[in-house]
């Protein structure tokens, strides 16, 4: 605050929350609640006087997601800012307007992209774009939009400029900027905002009486997979129409995706890149000064055991040539590494008939034997968890046991799990486009634990690279086309049951 008076130190996430499953009332109330958090242990440490937390309040900012439907989006922002505007006096009483500002950039909806006919991506982000910014009064500070055709894979410069164009159209074309908000007096905008703070209120008010968001973290994730759970299998039956997957799913030959494969509608990237990143590592940390490094982190492990302020010992880490890696793993060393709860264990969402078809299946033909067993597993960096929780959900609602231990775990720990748990089929979700390294490796690693189980993988995967991962070992490879999930599990326990059949597994 004294030191770089221009910095936000935080910026609270709401966009995590609607990419997780989040209705427009769970995005507000657990936004809020994060933010509270946050506040109300910045106040409890006693760091900062009394007559200065106005201004640490002012510099919370946050990063909000936006889906299609863009009244309701509009709506839920009017919310936001409604609300924040009434936490910042009341409950941290901040008198200076500016300072209550409800400040936020946003990135539309990627959850709803769609492999299928990905071109009508481009409507849905422009809609989407349109909800965070027709408001004056909660208008984003920041867009940020994605690519139509980040379903497919990563995308190329030409998609990037094609999404920055879409804002440039709007900012320099329209005249959107010219007036104020468009929606003051609207009174379906006004019941609509009142009808989302109600149930907001509401719904903050859970995460207070529990402690806060960070003694209710277990709950909160249970909420979002239940709600995602709900939408997911809306989808499914058909109920929420989405267009090109579920209706209107008839097209023409589309000139976006460059012929069968697609492979010129994404970005490949070069094989030497990672070599040469490598070496340029290698080359840095030749070049330093050994001894000053390791005074500086062990200055940073001494300062983070206690309550200083890290960012002095962090500087010297920088200033001595550490790099993230190293800064992270003393603060890993201190602090431990946290696991994140997975929320897959007291959803109850509705089985659809095509799941219950598929649970009587499984009744069917397992008999009684003992039930099949499904290891889902996170390798990598990749954050995006709701792939693999609704796969583990619908799995144990079908009648399957479930091992399912979270996000970002190494191949090593996925087939160390594999071993230990005797499982019949291993699961693995990635949606960071680094698929051609983590499951090669995995299936490896799996195959050196002993574990035979067939394996099945789903994320963003390109046709082209479909060939490589069945050459790897690979018995399934899903993408986000396949959103029927009756089928996927029908599939996977066909594989278990097929590999018990062959003399592998827990009746051999």
């Amino acid at each position: 605050m004294r030191q770089v008076p221009k910095w936000n130190p935080i910026n609270v996430c709401p966009y995590h929350l609607q990419e997780a499953g989040a209705t427009p009332v769970q995005e507000v109330a657990y936004g809020l609640a994060t933010a509270c958090a946050v506040l109300d242990a910045v106040r409890e440490s006693g760091q900062v006087e009394a007559d200065d937390f106005p201004e640490v309040v002012g510099r919370i900012s946050f990063f909000v997601d936006a889906g299609t439907r863009f009244v309701e989006e509009a709506c839920k922002m009017r919310a936001f800012t409604e609300m924040w505007g009434r936490i910042c006096a009341d409950r941290y009483g901040v008198s200076d307007e500016k300072l209550r500002r409800f400040r936020y950039g946003m990135q539309v909806n990627s959850l709803g992209l769609t492999e299928a006919q990905p071109e009508n991506n481009v409507q849905r982000i422009v809609l989407e774009m349109l909800g965070v910014t027709l408001s004056k009064r909660a208008r984003a500070r920041a867009v940020q939009l994605p690519c139509w055709n980040e379903a497919l894979g990563l995308p190329t410069p030409w998609d990037q400029q094609w999404a920055l164009r879409m804002q440039q159209v709007l900012a320099f074309e329209t005249d959107l900027l010219e007036y104020g908000d468009i929606f003051d007096g609207s009174k379906v905008i006004e019941a609509k905002t009142a009808e989302i703070v109600g149930a907001a209120d509401a719904e903050l008010q859970w995460v207070l009486d529990g402690g806060g968001s960070f003694a209710m973290i277990d709950q909160i994730k249970a909420r979002l997979v239940q709600s995602h759970a709900e939408r997911v299998r809306r989808i499914e039956s058909g109920e929420h129409r989405v267009v090109g997957v579920n209706c209107f799913t008839e097209t023409e030959p589309s000139p976006l995706t460059g012929g069968a494969s697609g492979i010129e509608s994404i970005l490949v990237v070069d094989a030497a890149a990672e070599q040469e990143q490598l070496e340029h590592l290698a080359s840095w940390k030749g070049g330093r000064d050994a001894a000053a490094l390791e005074r500086a982190l062990d200055r940073l492990a001494t300062d983070a055991a206690g309550v200083a302020n890290l960012v002095p010992a962090t500087m010297d880490v920088v200033r001595a040539g550490g790099t993230v890696g190293e800064w992270a793993g003393v603060l890993r060393g201190v602090f431990g590494e946290y696991r994140a709860p997975t929320g897959v264990g007291g959803v109850a969402a509705p089985l659809g008939d095509d799941l219950a078809g598929v649970r009587d299946w499984v009744r069917e033909n397992v008999g009684d034997g003992p039930p099949i067993r499904l290891l889902v597993g996170k390798p990598g960096l990749d954050g995006h968890s709701n792939g693999a929780e609704q796969i583990a959900v619908a799995a144990r609602d079908v009648g399957m046991e479930v091992v399912y231990q979270g996000i970002r775990l190494t191949p090593a720990q996925i087939a160390a799990a594999a071993r230990d748990e005797d499982v019949d089929v291993v699961g693995l979700s990635i949606l960071s486009g680094s698929h051609l390294d983590l499951v090669p490796e995995t299936t490896r690693l799996l195959r050196a634990e002993g574990v035979s189980a067939p394996v099945v993988v789903g994320g963003i995967i390109p046709e082209a690279d479909r060939q490589v991962l069945t050459d790897a070992g690979v018995a399934r490879v899903y993408t986000p086309k396949d959103y029927r999930l009756a089928r996927i599990v029908r599939e996977i326990g066909e594989l278990a049951l097929r590999h018990r059949g062959e003399g592998h597994g827990v009746d051999a």
